[in-house]
């Protein structure tokens, strides 16, 4: 099975914990600069950070990051492997 045999793959989870920061880190920044109109990092942190939203925004955050550096990762790893099938 290619869902499998990927995921067991080398590198792969490696691979979907960089992939999810750095999408985290781009996400924020980007969120930053259309809420605040620059870098204000103690503005940002301090609203997503109170006492009522910081759960939210930090599950929130690490879920999407997983799931987009799962996806993207999975992709590029089962093209890897179709093409050295196809190699061999």
């Amino acid at each position: 099975m290619i869902f499998k045999k990927t995921i067991q793959t080398k590198g792969f989870w490696i691979s979907v914990a960089g992939m999810g920061i750095s999408f985290i880190v781009v996400y924020h920044i980007i969120t930053m600069l259309f809420t605040f109109g620059g870098f204000d990092f103690s503005g940002y942190f301090g609203l997503n950070l109170s006492e009522e939203r910081w759960m939210r925004f930090v599950l929130g955050s690490l879920f999407t990051g997983f799931i987009y550096g799962f996806i993207i990762t999975f992709g590029q790893f089962s093209i890897k492997q179709k093409k050295e099938e196809r190699e061999n």
